[in-house]
């Protein structure tokens, strides 16, 4: 049987990569809406897991995105979510053998 904390990274593992990806795509067609939702969705997942500093990233491109300004930022921000995400995505998959 799973705990709370298993549910928790599996689905980390599952969804946050995948938004992630969504949000690239976003980005490329400049569709700022859904950067801003996408980079809403990621920000609790990786608060979950007290990436405090990927979390702040989130929180930048959600609340530029949102605005639609500074468009040159999100385009920076984004390498650097998707950089952290993807250390810790390696880092578990190695930790619990997955």
């Amino acid at each position: 049987m799973m705990n709370s904390l298993s549910r928790s990274l599996l689905f980390f593992l599952e969804e946050v990569p995948q938004d992630l990806d969504e949000l690239e795509k976003a980005l490329v067609v400049k569709n700022y809406d859904s950067v801003y939702k996408l980079a809403h969705k990621i920000k609790p997942n990786v608060d979950l897991l007290g990436m405090e500093q990927t979390r702040a990233i989130a929180l930048q491109i959600e609340t530029l995105g949102k605005k639609e300004e500074n468009t040159e930022e999100i385009e920076r921000l984004v390498p650097l979510l998707k950089k952290d995400v993807d250390q810790v995505v390696s880092e578990l998959k190695n930790d619990f053998k997955i």
